[in-house]
């Protein structure tokens, strides 16, 4: 009888098992190619006592340096950024994040008020892949998924890369059980310099009016912070193209009056900033780099400061070791190749 229940418990375990170790193998594990698919899921070793939690796109991703506010201002600070990151996807990752710790303000970028529907399935799993199970990654699933795309190969993510035989490299089987770090607390580093040469002009659009869906997503998080007492902070990251639209700026600013909350429009005052467009962006304006991030964040972390009172972590022992050896990443990073 006791043979007959651990053959039956093998015959359960072990497919089950190779089925587990076949997953991990087969996704793809984003060290060296596509680093953002990797941001995500880095969250999750962090140490959760940040004071500001900043969600977006690249421009947040890209464009801010939380050493720079820790070595300036004191200031603990994570970025849960994702490429073509949406606004639901960033209420919903704000949803996960407060499962782990409150922070004390979270910044929203608002360029994701722009984009009303998810843009292709490859854009969603960086978003969505790295999030931890739970019914907030589950509800940003639904709210994002194309026609194409299925339930089932989020939850299950061999179902979608059984096929990936053919593209496994050396990196699949090291990176197998755990990938390297590719940013500094969300901060992905560029390191490049291609000055802006051109502006191109501004298209008028048909219609510049948000979504009805991601006006809905904004009040979502504004309550969820309210609800948290979560100071919340809306951004637009510093850039010539793609266009900003004052039509799109006076939504957001309208926005941010009527409920009492502070809007930074960092387009506007990249002058006082210092950015300096012929040296500070590695992609013709989109984004910054590396020099152009630390200038933002001396910028931001001065705001934040002055707007909240937030704590001089510095000489706070519970924080020092976690964050020097951010510190000694980031520079060794910088140096690096």
């Amino acid at each position: 009888m006791r043979k007959k229940i651990c053959t039956g418990i093998a015959v359960v375990i072990i497919p089950i098992v190779c089925l587990y170790l076949l997953q991990c193998l087969l996704v793809p594990k984003y060290a060296s190619d596509i680093k953002e698919g990797a941001m995500i899921k880095e969250y999750y070793n962090s140490e959760k006592n940040h004071d500001v939690l900043i969600l977006g796109d690249c421009e947040v991703y890209e464009n801010i340096s939380p050493v720079t506010m820790w070595e300036n201002y004191g200031i603990s600070s994570y970025i849960r950024g994702s490429a073509e990151q949406l606004i639901w996807q960033s209420y919903y990752l704000l949803e996960d994040t407060l499962k782990y710790e409150k922070p004390q303000v979270v910044i929203v970028n608002v360029l994701a008020m722009t984009e009303s529907d998810a843009k292709n399935e490859a854009y969603n799993r960086m978003t969505l892949d790295g999030m931890k199970l739970s019914k907030y990654k589950i509800a940003s699933i639904k709210e994002s998924m194309t026609e194409e795309e299925n339930m089932a190969s989020y939850i299950f993510p061999l179902l979608r890369y059984h096929s990936r035989w053919s593209e496994l490299s050396s990196e699949d089987f090291r990176y197998m059980w755990k990938t390297p770090s590719v940013t500094t607390n969300g901060y992905l580093m560029q390191k490049g310099v291609r000055p802006v040469k051109t502006i191109p002009k501004a298209a008028p659009l048909a219609n510049y009016t948000f979504s009805d869906r991601n006006m809905e997503y904004l009040d979502k998080i504004y309550s969820l912070c309210k609800d948290n007492g979560i100071n919340l902070v809306l951004m637009k990251a510093p850039s010539v193209y793609p266009h900003w639209y004052d039509e799109w700026d006076k939504q957001v600013s309208d926005y941010a009056y009527e409920h009492g909350i502070l809007y930074l429009n960092t387009i506007n005052e990249a002058g006082n900033i210092g950015i300096d467009y012929t040296t500070d962006t590695f992609d013709y304006g989109q984004h910054l780099n590396v020099e152009g991030a630390e200038k933002l964040s001396l910028y931001l972390g001065e705001q934040l400061v002055k707007n909240f009172r937030l704590t001089d972590h510095r000489q706070d022992e519970s924080y020092k070791n976690a964050w020097q050896t951010i510190v000694n990443k980031y520079y060794e990073e910088k140096q690096g190749d």
